[in-house]
């Protein structure tokens, strides 16, 4: 535990380096917000861990993988959780990290997803939009509780938020942030492929119907990025779901997602959607638990957030 807090501490003096680059850049930077948000955030990383503590979780998998005496490093390279694995490795093999510090860590990345999503958010809607006539809404959205307990833990939570949210907002300038842009873009692809096919698919969307005055060489760059990237990771997308290779893919994917479906009502936190119909499911996939669906008490808060 006191190795997690010492951690927690450099983690601490990095952010404040972070906070301070972003004040210079950005007019708007509210560092004192952004303090309170990590405190609250780490706040929810103690919710987690008591919780984990007790309770079966994901996260002690996610520590206890990368020890494998039968698997290198490189062994670990790959998409999806074999990826988790090797970001994990170096941290728990060469730098001994315990578990308290894995999840230090991992919740450190989730905070820096909101912190990114704050830039996002605030650099493209510059207007403060009130609730009640005294909160702002984009605070209210930063401090919502699930979204910091599934992004304060050892997992994939914490990594693809914060990849996501890096995307989103180096995407707006993608010339001027093509590093974070090229950072978080791998990262999405090698932890959920499929998320990066949407991610793509919906910049190009994006790019092509959108009303701002963009200029034409930044559209070609983010067409030909974005289509060549997706063209070159199509048969690594489409293996997440077994699809690679196949004749009928329409028909394949249905059979897929209807087993994914059955499985989904053996778990104890999923929701069976297999019968429902194909608006449902999507408004279910969207804001799910519903009210009427939700797993017990904590789903019907979640629900209700």
């Amino acid at each position: 535990m006191i190795g997690a807090l010492i951690l927690l501490l450099v983690l601490l003096l990095v952010t404040q380096a972070i906070f301070n680059r972003y004040q210079k850049s950005h007019g708007f930077f509210d560092k004192k917000l952004m303090n309170s948000l990590f405190i609250y955030h780490f706040f929810f990383f103690i919710v987690y861990y008591t919780y984990a503590y007790f309770n079966p979780s994901d996260s002690k998998n996610y520590f206890d993988r990368p020890q494998s005496p039968l698997k290198s490093w490189g062994d670990f390279f790959g998409t999806g959780t074999t990826f988790m694995d090797f970001i994990s490795y170096p941290f728990i093999n060469y730098l001994k990290f315990n578990y308290e510090m894995m999840m230090v860590l991992f919740a450190w990345f989730g905070f820096i997803g909101f912190l990114f999503a704050y830039l996002f958010f605030r650099e493209n809607i510059p207007v403060k939009i009130k609730v009640f006539g005294r909160f702002d809404f984009l605070v209210l959205i930063l401090f919502l509780p699930n979204m910091h307990f599934w992004t304060a833990s050892l997992g994939k939570g914490a990594p693809i938020f914060m990849a996501l949210m890096i995307f989103a907002y180096a995407i707006k300038n993608p010339k001027e942030r093509k590093f974070i842009l090229l950072f978080a873009s791998l990262i999405i692809y090698f932890i959920r492929p499929h998320v990066f096919l949407f991610i793509g698919v919906g910049t190009v969307l994006g790019y092509m119907t959108g009303r701002e005055k963009i200029s034409f060489s930044r559209k070609l760059l983010i067409y030909v990025g974005m289509i060549g990237g997706l063209m070159l990771v199509q048969d690594q997308i489409l293996a997440v779901a077994g699809l690679e290779g196949s004749d009928d893919l329409l028909s394949d994917f249905e059979e897929f997602s209807e087993d994914r479906g059955g499985e989904l009502a053996k778990s104890g936190s999923g929701v069976d959607m297999s019968s429902y119909p194909l608006p449902l499911k999507l408004f279910t996939f969207w804001f799910r638990p519903l009210f009427f669906d939700a797993p017990g008490l904590l789903g019907l808060i979640v629900s209700a957030e």
